[in-house]
């Protein structure tokens, strides 16, 4: 494995925060079971703690885990559209989600994404990591490494230099609504007979 991400796993193990490439744009994330990171990642975004943040997932199966009864249609849309940049918003098996990651709501936005370097992350911490852009809250998107704010990587625990495959948020698509919603257009173009 490569030093950086090995370096990366090791500090996210021990409760740091860290950027590194996914498929749609650069993120920043930490375990999700540690509340003192997820309280410090939240304050270094300047993010809100009743916006609920994207969470990364290294397979369907870690998913379907941290998910409360997931639906036939939840299960669909995994097997369809991931490893991808389709975020889908489920009801939460809230006890497993430090409230701030939900928005203090009972669902949370689950995302496999379609890139080495972040499935390597997730798997190697064994946990599911915090998935939301690398800015500062209200900030532009960093779809390249020079993008990234200097600030923000001065304030994080270790940088995983690489790319991103698509420039394009990704795709965000509420479940637990007939019909689905879509909440944020994407990178995925989502086919109407999924959206019934």
């Amino acid at each position: 494995m490569d030093k950086s991400l090995t370096k990366a796993i090791e500090v996210l193990k021990n409760g740091g925060v860290v950027i590194y490439p996914t498929d749609t744009a650069f993120g920043i994330g930490c375990r999700i079971d540690n509340s003192k990171s997820v309280d410090r990642l939240f304050a270094l975004r300047k993010r809100p703690v009743t916006q609920a943040t994207p969470v990364l997932v290294s397979s369907v199966d870690m998913a379907l885990s941290y998910l409360d009864h997931p639906s036939d249609i939840v299960r669909h849309l995994m097997k369809t559209y991931w490893p991808g940049a389709l975020t889908i918003v489920a009801f939460a098996k809230q006890s497993l989600f430090y409230s701030p990651i939900r928005g203090g709501t009972d669902t949370v936005g689950l995302r496999m994404p379609d890139h080495e370097v972040a499935l390597s992350l997730i798997a190697g911490v064994g946990v599911p990591i915090l998935g939301p852009s690398a800015n500062f809250h209200g900030s532009l998107t960093p779809y390249t490494f020079t993008d990234l704010d200097p600030e923000l990587l001065a304030l994080v625990d270790y940088v995983v230099p690489g790319e991103c495959k698509t420039g394009l948020a990704s795709t965000v698509v509420d479940t637990t609504t007939k019909p689905l919603r879509i909440l944020r257009e994407g990178a995925v173009k989502m086919r109407q007979e999924d959206l019934r």
